[in-house]
């Protein structure tokens, strides 16, 4: 079974890519909701992050996700600090996941595949991107946050001209029609593969 990497920075719109292959039937593992489900389930990761950002990180044993973010993408230290436990976490949760799993390929999505460098263990990795305006105009509808928090978290991640010479395919996803056509092409060419 082939692991297939997807990536694209913030509101590059992966998670509707996503979405679109996981209708044609093949798995796809979600690395960020996964790591943000195990943050909150794993008591193992829970104590670990407790213990780098003080219990109160959790309010009624829930995370504070907006004081998490405003720590880690305020501060690179800490942004590798939380990294170097979550990763190690979710890479043992996608090997479960890849063990249940029968087709020719699965995706394994992640903002940060490239930088995390996840995109090693993949047999090839299929690239989303979107001019940066069109991003954060679509990040803010989604999150309700301000233009200067999401620049924040953009530039915790490459660029895609950073990027692009490493993938092995790319969607440009600016209008929808055109990406949906993308999305077969690649999907017809990863039956192939």
């Amino acid at each position: 079974m082939k692991i297939i990497g997807l990536t694209g920075g913030i509101g590059s719109g992966k998670s509707s890519v996503l979405e679109v292959f996981s209708a044609k039937g093949v798995p796809c593992y979600q690395s960020d909701h996964q790591a943000k489900k195990l943050m909150q389930e794993d008591e193992r990761l829970v104590e670990q992050i407790k213990a780098l950002f003080g219990d109160d990180i959790y309010k009624e044993n829930q995370l504070d996700r907006a004081q998490l973010a405003d720590l880690v993408f305020s501060d690179k230290v800490k942004l590798e600090s939380l990294n170097a436990i979550v990763h190690p976490a979710v890479q043992k949760d996608f090997k479960v996941f890849i063990a249940e799993q029968d087709a020719p390929y699965v995706l394994k999505e992640a903002a940060i595949l490239f930088e995390s460098g996840v995109a090693e263990v993949c047999d090839a990795v299929i690239l989303v991107t979107a001019p940066e305006l069109l991003r954060i105009e679509r990040v803010m509808k989604r999150e309700n946050i301000d233009p200067k928090s999401i620049r924040a978290r953009m530039n915790h991640q490459w660029s895609d001209n950073q990027k692009i010479p490493l993938a092995d395919f790319i969607i440009d996803n600016i209008e929808w029609d055109k990406t949906l056509e993308s999305i077969e092409d690649i999907h017809k060419k990863l039956l192939e593969f």
